[in-house]
């Protein structure tokens, strides 16, 4: 076997991917001949591990050389137990089985007479411990606390968060402890210990008036760091230990947020920093980053505040992209708090549009529109719509939004309103989503006064731009309905040029929008509806026959709506008596406060807005199987020839069919599928992502179950809402009855997962149920639940019910895996939620579910 030098070598000498997995494949399989053969010598050993380590790097399969670690732990050599805690830490976590045999080595080195063994141990103890290993060595770390050498003081305090996190109710048994480190005179230890500190508030707001005794004692230590002089062992470019000083600051935000008297006591310290730390270094910035947030955090008076934002906003001025991100950034969350002091930035942000960075300029995007207020909104929207022609296209669709939300909200008066949309029309009308058209239009009908003006700045447009789909609905739908206004009103001036509107201008208009490469379903069909509206506004003979002419061409279209509305509208004009009738102009819109545009910050989508996608039958099955009422109604009635679709979908053996990405609003929800496979393992697992609406009653199991049979076309039945899920189903005769297992029950949530199988269930596809429930005093939000399995499996989820939990609360969420029959159906769970503003992140693996599950 070659040393790692050479192994090195030659996988860094390989010139093709092929040739680099052959020498990895090939040194692969000699560790594993090594290992099997169990060699006593601890020197081939540790060159393996040293190998697999520079494997693991590279992100190869290393698992067999775990107990390989173990054993170099067991060794007497410092050399070998470094590297076999190197490698434990690396090649294991906690949810490794193997991890149980390693208690007993760390056990016997944390009493270790040897200093850095011990610290190999507390490094090692605070990376991977699970709950189990941290009950049993608890005690250990816990004397290793108080003991005098500063080197294992430091360690033992990390690794006690680490103990801490794993197991909340172990947090008495530190606090003491805690308080103790707090007084050291040896920095290492201070930051170690204000970091432990940090954590039990964090852990525990209980806590937090323990500690704040300690206040005075902080600011001294804080004082004296900013005081005083060249230190050459705490230096870092000028400053006198800028991580303590930065540990510091962020105690004493914890210590004194929502507390008058903890607040005076700072203000003076923290106006000391906020003055003279010098920002020229980054040194310097992430001292005044921190000093920043904590006077933002307490209950600092206003003139330590603004000093504060003004800090943030020297920062936009620095050459260092990411000085000025964390600028911008910080800006953004203070902006409601402190809106005036934030608006003296307003032309620095609007500078950092045009800067090179991409993710400078989106950030400086999302606080110009926090900005804007009814003072303001006319010099802003103005800088934005200048931004707008040149912004980068995946902004643009975002930015029609946002301003839109913005001139809705704060318009001075209608016509600023009115041209600021027709300006965003004209300058990114493919990224219009077709609620903000809605919206225009409904403006548009409400302000009676506007539409001779409105009519003749569309006309206008069109005239000069048919390329932009947005601008082309709206100035059809407008020109179509009050296009007699535009000809009764005749010539008119327009940026300095007159323009004589005659019917047969109007007409020759949507004769080449109609027949124009950029004209879409959408825009033909609006044309239609507009022409037809014309024939009753025009008194030319000539014009109204030209129109017929256009509308007939229509009736042998490829498009069956089109072919549709056009044989209806061509109809209409052999009955002249009734045309009028039906043509008439609508009456004014009404929008609904709940139906306004809200801003969404997704990705856009190139080329305007794709027309939402009909359900698929697959779709309306799992939006019924988690309880979305309201999404499956509407297609549950299934014809014949889409019910052979459904049959086909669930019961005609194979794979079943991934659930398609859906596009909203010109925006296209990403899929985060792929990456969980990876990090779980290289499982597949399809996940639908758009969001699904809470059906106002839910359906049992048995009812679900019920859906799985192809309804009959004559005796179509819309579902039923009925009580929540029951703990137990109750499967037809020919099924099983299958109970509830419990795969998680911690920090307030309980899941449980319930497979569902019976007579009409096609072979090797088991349905689960999983079912969250908050038996905590906490609410519980965000919650999100991912499902991995090996790659010979298949696994589909549907959109949890309800994300956000009361107490007490409830929500379902519905998966279903594709298998081999006979198969052993094991998952990988991931569950993430929010409780008191805390992130909370568990990952188990279950494979409780029966060996006969997927039987037949």
């Amino acid at each position: 076997m070659s040393s790692l030098k050479s192994f090195i070598k030659s996988v860094r000498a390989a010139k093709t991917m092929a040739d680099e997995r052959a020498v990895i494949q090939k040194e692969s399989a000699a560790i594993r001949t090594s290992f099997r053969e169990d060699f006593t010598d601890t020197h081939m050993r540790r060159q393996n591990i040293a190998k697999l380590l520079y494997l693991f790097t590279l992100g190869e399969r290393t698992h067999f050389g775990q107990i390989e670690c173990l054993k170099l732990l067991a060794t007497s050599k410092f050399s070998d137990k470094r590297l076999g805690y190197l490698g434990t830490m690396l090649l294991l976590d906690e949810n490794q089985e193997v991890l149980t045999l390693v208690t007993n080595s760390l056990k016997n080195d944390l009493n270790h007479p040897n200093q850095y063994v011990v610290g190999l141990a507390l490094c090692t103890l605070g990376n991977i411990a699970s709950q189990e290993m941290a009950r049993d060595l608890f005690t250990d770390v816990e004397k290793l606390v108080v003991t005098q050498n500063p080197y294992l003081r430091k360690k033992a305090a990390l690794c006690a968060m680490r103990i801490i996190r794993k197991v909340p109710e172990l947090q008495e048994r530190f606090v003491d402890k805690a308080k103790s480190l707090l007084g050291d005179h040896h920095h290492g230890v201070l930051i170690c210990g204000m970091t432990l500190v940090y954590d039990l508030c964090l852990e525990d707001a209980n806590l937090i008036p323990q500690f704040r005794q300690f206040i005075p004692s902080l600011i001294r230590q804080l004082k004296s760091l900013t005081t005083s002089g060249y230190a050459p062992e705490h230096d870092v470019a000028g400053v006198s230990d800028p991580f303590l000083q930065v540990k510091i600051l962020r105690l004493l935000r914890v210590l004194g947020r929502g507390d008058q008297s903890a607040t005076e006591q700072m203000n003076d310290i923290l106006a000391q920093i906020a003055t003279n730390t010098d920002s020229s270094k980054n040194v310097g910035n992430s001292i005044l980053y921190e000093a920043v947030l904590t006077i933002l955090d307490i209950d600092a008076d206003s003139g330590l505040r603004v000093l504060g934002i003004n800090i943030l906003g020297r920062f936009l001025g620095n050459k260092d992209n990411n000085v000025k991100y964390v600028g911008l950034n910080t800006l953004s969350k203070v902006v409601e708090l402190e809106p005036n002091a934030v608006q003296r930035h307003r032309n620095t942000i609007l500078e950092c549009l045009h800067d090179a960075d991409i993710s400078i300029r989106r950030r400086a995007l999302d606080l110009s529109f926090d900005l804007i207020n009814d003072q303001n909104v006319r010099v802003l929207v103005r800088e934005l719509l200048v931004f707008l022609e040149s912004a980068d296209t995946e902004f643009k669709a975002n930015m029609t939004v946002q301003i839109c939300i913005a001139a809705d909200k704060y318009a001075p008066n209608k016509r600023w309103h009115i041209d600021t949309v027709l300006r965003v029309l004209k300058l990114a009308g493919n990224y219009v989503s077709e609620q903000i058209i809605s919206q225009f239009i409904a403006l548009v009908s409400n302000t009676t006064s506007m539409h001779l003006y409105t009519v003749q700045k569309l006309y206008s447009l069109l005239r000069s731009d048919i390329t932009q789909e947005g601008l082309t609905l709206a100035g059809t739908w407008v020109i179509g309905e009050y296009g007699d206004e535009l000809l009764k009103a005749g010539a008119f001036e327009d940026e300095e040029t007159m323009l004589d509107v005659k019917e047969a201008d109007v007409v020759q208009i949507f004769d080449s929008i109609l027949h124009s490469t950029y004209a879409t379903q959408t825009v033909q069909e609006y044309v239609l509806d507009a022409l037809a509206k014309l024939s009753t506004r025009m008194s030319d003979p000539g014009q109204i026959e030209r129109i017929r002419r256009l509308i007939s061409s229509q009736t042998t279209a490829l498009d069956v709506e089109i072919q549709q509305r056009a044989v209806e509208y061509a109809a209409l004009f052999g009955h002249d008596d009734i045309r009028r009738g039906v043509l008439e102009k609508m009456p004014a819109a009404v929008i609904r406060e709940d139906r306004k545009l809200q801003p969404e910050k997704k990705a856009a989508v190139k080329g305007g807005v794709p027309k939402p996608q009909p359900k698929s039958e697959t779709d309306i099955l799992l939006d019924l199987m988690s309880g979305d009422e309201d999404a499956a109604a509407p297609s549950s009635r299934v014809s014949p020839a889409n019910g052979d679709l459904l049959a086909m979908a669930l019961g005609g053996g194979g794979a079943l069919p991934s659930v398609p990405t859906r596009a909203t609003n010109g925006k296209t929800n990403g899929n985060p599928s792929d990456l969980l496979a990876d990090v779980f393992g290289g499982g597949s697992v399809s996940a639908a992502t758009s969001p699904s609406q809470q059906a106002n009653g839910q359906q049992t199991i048995t009812d679900i179950l019920g859906l799985f049979s192809t309804p009959s076309p004559s005796a179509p039945s819309p579902p039923v809402p009925v009580p929540a899920p029951a703990p137990v189903v109750d499967a037809p005769a020919s099924g099983q009855t299958y109970p509830a297992y419990t795969a998680y029950d911690q920090n307030g949530l309980s899941l449980t997962l319930q497979p569902i199988r019976d007579a009409t269930t096609p072979a090797g596809v088991v349905n689960i149920v999983a079912s969250f429930a908050n038996t905590g005093p906490d609410a519980l939000d965000h919650i999100t639940f991912q499902v991995a399995v090996p790659k010979t499996q298949q696994v589909e989820l549907r959109p949890i019910s309800k994300p956000d939990l009361a107490p007490g609360e409830t929500a379902s969420q519905a998966v279903r895996v594709t298998a081999s029959v006979g198969a052993q159906v094991r998952l990988r769970l991931r569950v993430s939620f929010g409780r008191n503003g805390h992130d909370v992140v568990d990952q188990m693996v279950f494979n409780q579910f029966p060996a006969d599950l997927l039987a037949s």
